[in-house]
């Protein structure tokens, strides 16, 4: 292929603005906060695991706590009625058994009393716990919010950056041959960068110095010749710098 050594020159010009767009396109899949919001999200999720697991707990207790309750209530509602029936004048008989029935349903009562007792303060510890794991997870969503306002904010200087730089692109291609344009696209797709300057004998894309039969071939070349190279496949631009 042939071109203009001016519009191989200018090569660079286009390959500079790409290596910015592939360096802007990098730095927007790998920012920081990326990584922050999926380690938040993790976080986040193992936390809901331990709200649920602390959530069962409170629950489990409020439902035994409310069945003693009920069990208490029945002591109360049979102490009652044992006790009118006393103060109404039981038989001789019966007062005997009702007051031994008193004094065992007392004794009932006060062991439900201390059991629900125990589970209530087994309770206050599981609402604390509760509440603990609730907070360290409203903190977690504080900390993703600030990091996706963050990304956000870096995702919106990413694009204008990309937006000024895709414009500046369009001039610079089409001033260029269009058979030059679509060989370096091409390198570029396949490689990253689809041409670079030949300085004091070295290929500046793959770094390797030119000796022997290939040194010659690109002294040998015309000036308006296209060479590649020929390790790493890139246009190679020769200038002053060259070193030819």
């Amino acid at each position: 292929m042939k071109a203009a050594p001016e519009a191989q020159r200018r090569l660079l010009d286009l390959q500079a603005v790409d290596t910015t767009l592939a360096k802007l396109a990098h730095r927007r899949r790998s920012l920081p906060e990326l990584a922050e919001i999926d380690a938040v999200a993790r976080e986040i999720s193992a936390l809901e695991d331990e709200r649920v697991r602390a959530q069962v707990v409170v629950d489990d207790l409020d439902r035994d706590i409310a069945r003693l309750e009920k069990d208490i209530d029945q002591v109360r509602l049979r102490k009652d009625k044992d006790q009118k029936r006393l103060d109404a004048g039981a038989a001789m008989r019966e007062i005997e058994g009702l007051q031994h029935e008193l004094a065992t349903l007392n004794r009932r009562q006060s062991e439900l009393e201390d059991a629900e007792l125990e589970l209530m303060e087994q309770r206050e510890t599981a609402v604390a716990t509760l509440a603990d794991v609730q907070a360290r997870i409203a903190a977690a969503v504080g900390r993703r919010t600030d990091a996706e306002r963050r990304r956000d904010e870096a995702n919106d200087e990413i694009a204008k950056e990309l937006e000024f730089k895709t414009q500046s692109r369009v001039p610079l291609a089409a001033d260029l041959p269009a058979d030059l344009v679509t060989l370096y696209d091409k390198i570029r797709s396949e490689t990253g960068m689809g041409a670079a300057l030949v300085h004091a004998g070295r290929c500046g894309a793959c770094r390797i110095e030119l000796y022997g039969a290939d040194l010659n071939r690109v002294k040998a070349a015309p000036k308006d010749d296209v060479v590649r190279c020929e390790e790493c496949r890139r246009i190679m631009i020769r200038t002053a710098e060259s070193g030819l």
